[in-house]
């Protein structure tokens, strides 16, 4: 009896789900080394400010609380 093959014949993988914002970023590392990205790291760190908590963020948020009553 002949052995089956499982062949997956898919030429590119799939792209994953990423926010609308990010749409299109892409990290790459060239030749030399260096890490090259389709965004500048001032728009990440905005995104990033925006969109995840961080401990920074939780302290100045609650400082603000303070200050406002």
């Amino acid at each position: 009896m002949a052995k089956k093959t499982n062949k997956k014949t898919s030429s590119t993988p799939a792209k994953p789900k990423v926010h609308k914002e990010l749409e299109g970023f892409e990290v790459s590392i060239n030749s030399f080394g260096e890490i090259v990205s389709t965004k500048s790291i001032d728009e990440i760190n905005a995104f990033l400010d925006r969109h995840m908590p961080g401990k920074k963020n939780r302290k100045a948020r609650a400082q603000n609380k303070d200050k406002a009553n």
